[in-house]
């Protein structure tokens, strides 16, 4: 099991849930942070063994309040925080990842749960995109994914004004998926992830990549397009038997495949 310093991953059962552990400073994303989430969340992917991921913060007041500003003399790209590479992974590894929104889910906390595939969040939580209020803004992920789930004119609202949402007002714009008390956050997510390890690891990936392909432009298209040839090309009678036919130099036997 990895171990990281601002984070506590576990595994349990084919859930893997990563808990930002950074409760003092808001859950907020510092450079590290990013970079052991980024591992973290290649872990999911590359383990077999793991079905499902949840995503939530230490401790009851925040779920992730965004990036924490970290003073870096003149421009370096290496100190740039790599947070964009954490929203594409949720966003494209094929098995479902859910937010236990446990507080305040701020900036970049808040696109951290949007890209999530499900959220779950607490009575007390509190959403809000602070951008142009600081001078700062997401013109990718925190925008689109925003649009889709909430609609254009709501998601601009969210953007320019920058107010603060309840949990109930979350849940109604479609922010969420579920609300519950503070204390059944974690449960409730883990009873959902339950029901997932139940369902057809295939069939979840390929809704997944469905889902992410429109806005992923020509390589979403071309993902989805790859793991459908996979599908056809390594089950399907029509490609066994074409595949065959070739390699031996013979007629194809036709009736194999069109029924």
């Amino acid at each position: 099991m990895p171990e990281y310093q601002d984070l506590n991953f576990t595994v349990d059962e084919g859930v893997a849930t990563i808990e930002i552990n950074r409760p003092d400073n808001g859950n907020m994303l510092r450079r590290q942070t990013t970079l052991e989430l980024a591992d973290a969340l290649r872990s999911i992917r590359d383990d077999a063994s793991i079905r499902v991921g949840i995503l939530t913060g230490a401790g009851d007041r925040f779920f992730c309040i965004g990036g924490e500003h970290e003073e870096v003399e003149g421009f370096d790209h290496s100190a740039v925080l790599p947070v964009v590479d954490v929203y594409e992974l949720i966003d494209t590894i094929t098995k479902p990842v859910i937010a236990a929104v446990n507080g305040f889910a701020v900036g970049g906390g808040n696109v951290l749960q949007l890209v999530c595939d499900l959220a779950v969040a607490s009575e007390n939580a509190v959403f809000r995109q602070v951008g142009p209020s600081v001078g700062s803004f997401d013109a990718g992920y925190g925008t689109w994914i925003l649009e889709q789930l909430v609609g254009r004119r709501k998601a601009k609202e969210i953007w320019y004004l920058n107010h603060k949402y309840s949990a109930a007002e979350a849940l109604e714009m479609g922010l969420v998926n579920e609300v519950v008390p503070a204390d059944q956050v974690l449960p409730r997510a883990r009873a959902m992830a339950a029901e997932l390890v139940d369902r057809g690891p295939g069939a979840i990936a390929s809704l997944k990549i469905a889902f992410s392909a429109r806005h992923h432009g020509v390589a979403g298209q071309s993902r989805l397009a790859h793991d459908l040839l996979l599908t056809h090309y390594l089950r399907t009678e029509e490609s066994h038997e074409l595949g065959a036919s070739f390699r031996e130099r013979r007629d194809p036997d036709r009736e194999r495949f069109n029924k």
